[in-house]
Parts: structure tokens; C-alpha cells; sequence
């Protein structure tokens, strides 16, 4: 079984900060929200527990699972560039994501697909279904991978399938 588990809460998240790679570690109803997720897998042993290289998703990780998380770069959150920790109000978009002509750095949306998909792709092929797999980590990384099992969204818009801060979804491989 696959769980795939979002970070909880940071002050960007309590701000509705835009968050991407200068992201903030858990703040406390973060690590409570982390707790109860905890809490609500305990009994579960978990094979194996990938996490994206962001403090947040790893401390998540690791407070749910109780052990060290193997970190891989293609699970860590889209680049947001110099939208990066803007206000949610304040911010310029095209559709669901900043507007790239206005901020620089932006990461295309096909490319964190294909990473996102690499990695389940590479997952699928190298562990049985029969493993526990815990995978932490952002709204775009969990809306890829539920797009991974339940098919890419007409509109492309995989936010719809992310988890909620500090929730999680479950997937078996076929």
C-alpha cells in the first residue's frame, strides 16, 4: 500500500504564503497535525519511507513514520521562483499557478509531472505491492501522484487531486 502524506502546517501556510523551495520547517500545529497523522497510521510498519528534501515534508515524514526518511529531488515541490513566499492575494496567476511572465523561475508544470512520475514509475518497478510505502510531501507532489493512479485531470489541474495540509491518501500499485 502506498500513503502518501502532506506536510503539515508551516507560517507560510498560517500567512497563505505561496511556498516552494524557501519554504518553512513545521511550525507547532505543523508537528501536532504530523502527531495525529502519526496517530492515525500507527499499527502500520512501513517498508520504506520517501520523503521531498524539504525540511517540512521531512520532518513530517519522519514524526509520522518514527524513522529516517530517504530523501529524493524529484519529490520536492515545483519551483515557485520569485513567486516564491508571495501572499496568495497578492498573487498574479495563470490559472492555479503564479504567471511566469511576471515571476522568473517559474517551473514548468510538465516537468514536475514527469519527475513526480519518474520517481512512481521507478517506485512501481523496484518494490512489490505488498510493501507499506510512506511518501511525503506538497500539495503539487501529492496532486501528481494521485494523477500517477487515478489518470492525469482533463484540465490538468492535479491540485485537485493533492491531499489537504497535514492529511493523506492511499494508492496500490496493480
Amino acid at each position: 500500500m502506498i500513503y502518501v502524506i502532506r506536510h503539515g502546517q508551516t507560517d507560510w501556510n498560517k500567512e497563505r504564503r505561496m511556498q516552494g523551495r524557501r519554504g518553512l520547517p513545521l511550525n507547532a500545529h505543523g508537528i501536532e497535525q504530523a502527531q495525529s497523522l502519526r496517530d492515525a497510521l500507527k499499527g502500520i510498519r512501513f517498508d520504506h519511507v520517501f520523503s521531498s528534501p524539504q525540511e517540512r515534508a521531512l520532518q513530517t515524514a519522519e514524526i509520522v513514520s518514527g524513522r529516517s526518511a530517504v530523501t529524493d529531488e524529484r519529490l520536492n515541490v515545483i519551483d515557485l521562483g520569485e513567486a516564491d513566499g508571495v501572499r496568495l492575494e497578492e498573487l498574479k496567476r495563470i490559472g492555479p499557478l503564479p504567471d511566469p511572465e511576471i515571476y522568473k523561475g517559474i517551473e514548468d508544470p510538465n516537468a514536475l509531472v514527469r519527475r513526480v512520475f519518474h520517481f512512481m514509475n521507478e517506485l512501481q518497478a523496484t518494490h512489490g505491492s505488498e510493501e507499506n510505502i510512506l511518501i511525503a510531501g506538497h500539495r503539487c507532489t501529492t496532486g501528481c501522484i494521485g494523477a500517477f493512479f487515478k489518470g492525469m485531470p482533463e484540465d490538468r489541474n492535479i491540485l485537485t487531486l493533492s491531499c489537504d495540509t497535514g492529511e493523506y491518501n492511499t494508492y496500490q500499485f496493480a
